[in-house]
């Protein structure tokens, strides 16, 4: 916790109060105290249970939601990619880009690697890449040896679109063994070459920072810089301040989740240094994204043991419940686990492939059921879904309805599918990110057929299942991913996905980050705003319920409050 809790009683009032609960009207104040709600309802009541010189804050006509809960962010690891980095999201031109890493040049010892972030907004790349840049298109090595000579010199293409590009200096190719002798093409990395038949320091295709198996990337990748585990408490930092600046108050960190992750939330934890209350899922096989490493049944039985020794369902700030089994892959890098063949990111016709063989799958779920341990399905497909099906078949449903297990992503989803999760009791996390991003990308790879049960929401709803939603590969801004869920919009297309009928109405979509999401989680306490809860607050300039659904993305969060201290100051509020 950054800052103590406020001894005296605090006031919130000048606007409108939405408690999230789906039940209560808006309300006018609120009161806090201890890091708890205590009060809420008409103005002159909150005043009168203030009682005598609270700390008062006067929204000015802003509207108070309780802290958002992102079901799926991947803060730390987000955070991890860009730390060490040059960033160069925001990049204008070439001249912009040297100068950028021109000033990590000046502070790098000589000899070391510098790493820069991909041009564009990340993850997806649809609304800005790096052919938004004036020259359209990255430096080559002769540019970006303007920078450095002496350090070689990276910019990263980032998961999970591919065919991507890289771009290296001239330092960085001699350090990785690429020369002229190199192949224009080796597996499915395309290697640039100008009128002299010198490389350029660009290359095409599956290069990745993860989710490719491309050999001779993954040959190339083995060579350069790792992040050190001390990475993960300052990634930490950084991912919780990123939440907080969004409005987000309690996450659930639980998809490619390694031990020195969790020891690094344990490690902020113990200096209160959590700014989000944080929920962990270990990741079943370690090395998730080695397609090297194969799991043994050894290997298994520790890391399930392991989860189990860290459950901890009742901190306040910190929780760890569960074990994640992720078996398959995204779209585009031709991974998905699809049933029929669909085209791969070069046209040929790829049936999808399996990280993990079945009975991980199989061991983990009666590990799960005999041990009391929550299972988080990580399943896309309806190959997924049936097999993840089979695999507790042996299984009584009436057990399994007592256990609370989630699906994850949970990207395709047929009505048959839903109904069978429902019968299981299970919860759903998933986000309408994947639709937005991957929506056009789906219908050329798989075909159209598959837009109606591209994250289906509603029909989640339909059936009673309880669904909390993420943020993972974005857009980042809750704001807009809730309006997703009412416009069903691919981004790259823009077209509408409405005909389908998975639209949500807004206050369904606002509750699959507050009250909801919660559920999901099982974390009493947060998601609502009621006497007793969490002081976990989030204020933004305009109410979400109301406002046009155009106008929703440009949400702005005024502040952000847990356990009744300001995580996020926005400037425009007075707290005092």
């Amino acid at each position: 916790m950054p800052t103590p809790t406020p001894a005296r009683r605090t006031l919130i009032f000048g606007g409108r109060v939405q408690t999230c609960d789906g039940v209560t009207t808006a309300q006018q104040a609120l009161v806090l105290e201890a890091g708890r709600i205590v009060a809420l309802g008409e103005r002159d009541d909150m005043v009168a249970a203030a009682g005598h010189d609270p700390i008062r804050i006067d929204v000015q006509g802003a509207t108070v939601l309780p802290g958002l809960v992102d079901t799926h962010p991947h803060a730390m690891h987000f955070a991890a990619l860009g730390a060490a980095c040059v960033d160069l999201s925001d990049a204008r031109n070439h001249d912009d880009i040297v100068a950028r890493i021109s000033a990590r040049a000046a502070q790098t010892p000589k000899g070391e690697w510098i790493m820069c972030t991909p041009v564009g907004e990340a993850h997806y790349f649809t609304r800005r890449s790096y052919r938004d840049l004036e020259e359209r298109q990255l430096p080559d090595r002769h540019v970006l040896d303007c920078a450095s000579s002496e350090h070689p010199i990276m910019i990263q293409a980032w998961a999970p679109r591919i065919p991507n590009v890289v771009a290296f200096n001239t330092a960085a190719l001699q350090r990785l063994g690429l020369s002229w002798v190199t192949p224009r093409r080796v597996c499915d990395v395309f290697i640039e070459r100008d009128g002299r038949n010198e490389l350029t320091g660009i290359l095409y295709g599956s290069v990745t920072n993860y989710y490719t198996h491309d050999p001779f990337w993954l040959q190339i990748w083995g060579k350069l810089p790792t992040a050190p585990d001390a990475i993960w408490p300052v990634a930490g930092r950084l991912g919780m301040n990123e939440m907080n600046r969004l409005g987000v108050t309690t996450i659930y960190e639980s998809h490619v989740m390694e031990p020195s992750h969790i020891s690094a939330y344990r490690e902020l934890r113990a200096g209160q240094a959590l700014t989000c209350r944080v929920k962990t899922s270990l990741e079943a096989a370690p090395q998730a994204f080695n397609p090297h490493f194969m799991p043994t049944e050894a290997d298994l039985r520790a890391r399930l043991a392991l989860t189990a020794s860290l459950t901890d369902l009742n901190d306040a700030w910190l929780r760890h419940d569960g074990i994640t089994v992720a078996r398959s892959g995204p779209c585009w890098p031709g991974f998905l686990n699809w049933h029929e063949p669909f085209k791969s990111p070069y046209g040929e016709l790829v049936h999808g492939y399996e990280f993990l063989p079945k009975w991980v799958e199989e061991m983990a779920v009666d590990y799960c059921m005999d041990e009391g341990v929550r299972m988080n399905i990580l399943a896309a497909t309806g190959k997924d879904h049936d097999n993840f099906f089979h695999s507790v078949a042996k299984h009584a449903a009436a057990e399994i309805r007592k256990r609370g297990w989630i699906l994850q992503h949970a990207i395709f989803v047929s009505e048959a599918d839903a109904r069978r999760y429902a019968a299981l009791d299970m919860c759903v996390t998933t986000s309408k990110g994947f639709h937005w991003g991957k929506g056009d990308m789906y219908v050329e790879r798989i075909g159209p057929h598959v837009k109606q049960d591209i994250v289906p929401l509603k029909r989640w709803l339909d059936h009673g299942v309880t669904v909390g939603c993420g943020t993972d590969w974005g857009p980042r801004n809750v704001f807009e991913q809730i309006a997703l869920a009412e416009t069903c919009e691919f981004g790259g297309s823009g077209y509408h996905n409405l005909e389908v009928g998975q639209a949500l109405t807004r206050g369904q979509a606002i509750l699959m980050w507050t009250r909801d999401a919660a559920r999901v989680l099982d974390w009493h306490g947060v998601g609502t705003i009621a006497s007793g809860n969490h002081a976990d607050i989030t204020i933004v300039d305009r109410d979400p319920f109301t406002c046009d659904v155009q106008d929703l993305p440009s949400t702005q969060v005024l502040a952000t409050m847990v356990d009744g201290a300001v995580v996020h100051d926005g400037g425009a509020l007075k707290f005092a």
